[in-house]
């Protein structure tokens, strides 16, 4: 979802700490070339703490882009501000079932993260939507969760997702931290959370704050525009965006704590789904 600072480097919202782009071990945008940190200015991304990650690019906390995906996206235009925004691209053949594995074992996922995708799965389907999630046993699944490398879970990288294909199919792949819960500390609905953000990209959506992250990540105020691949208002949704009640499940930075789905984002669930 986003990559942990420290435990005790940022508390910004009433003494509370919270998981944001900065990095600890290395600095962010390192190793990225300037002609791609120019490419997502000019799409609309913030390069803030952009990375490099598996064959790509971490880009705004947890999106993965690989330099293709960046080439092929045409120049984003400023957004108004409101609350929750879709791709383009969105889950098409409904009503559908999205399966869903995640490994267990010594390469996979504790007990305490594998009931964290449960009650996720929980979340989605208690909502009634034309969309359902169903755990499965094969990793031949619409969406598999990967653990990340150790590498990137000790540079604080808690997930990565994309966003759905041309063809209507949700992004198939969740690269997660495994040390949610024994580093961090997490409970299950906070685990939760993060999980359902990861597969709320999948679907489709966008950062909830993404006309100013600065709302849930602090920094610099920035409307990012729609970065090439849409970042369309979802009718029904308020101005604006806060923390109040803990907020949306899709801020772009999360406190760690459990946010299950807002009225609002009951809102934006229902009309696309």
């Amino acid at each position: 979802m986003k990559r942990l600072n420290s435990v005790l480097a940022l508390a910004i919202l009433a003494g509370s700490f919270f998981f944001s782009c900065e990095n600890e071990s290395v600095a962010p945008g390192d190793d990225v070339p300037q002609e791609v940190l120019s490419k997502l200015t000019q799409l609309g991304f913030s390069t803030e703490g952009v990375m490099r990650f598996e064959d790509g690019f971490l880009v705004e906390n947890d999106i993965y882009l690989t330099a293709d995906d960046i080439n092929r996206m045409s120049p984003g235009q400023s957004i108004p501000v409101v609350e929750q925004y879709s791709t383009n691209n969105l889950v098409t053949g409904t009503p559908r079932v999205i399966t869903v594995y995640m490994p267990t074992g010594s390469k996979g996922f504790s007990s305490g993260e594998q009931a964290g995708l449960d009650e996720a799965i929980r979340r989605y389907n208690a909502e009634n939507l034309n969309l359902t999630f169903q755990r499965v046993t094969t990793s031949s699944a619409d969406i598999v969760f990967q653990r990340l490398s150790k590498g990137d879970e000790r540079r604080g990288v808690l997930g990565s997702a994309g966003f759905p294909t041309a063809s209507g199919d949700p992004y198939g792949t969740i690269k997660m931290s495994g040390i949610l819960e024994s580093k961090y500390g997490l409970s299950t609905d906070g685990i939760a959370t993060i999980m359902a953000h990861e597969m709320g990209h999948c679907i489709g959506f966008r950062h909830t704050d993404y006309f100013d992250r600065s709302i849930s990540c602090g920094g610099s105020t920035a409307n990012e525009g729609d970065g090439g691949v849409g970042a369309n208002h979802i009718p029904g949704t308020p101005t604006g965006a806060d923390l109040a009640g803990n907020g949306s499940w899709m801020l772009a930075c999360t406190d760690g704590s459990s946010r299950p789905f807002t009225s609002a984002d009951k809102t934006a669930l229902n009309y696309l789904y």
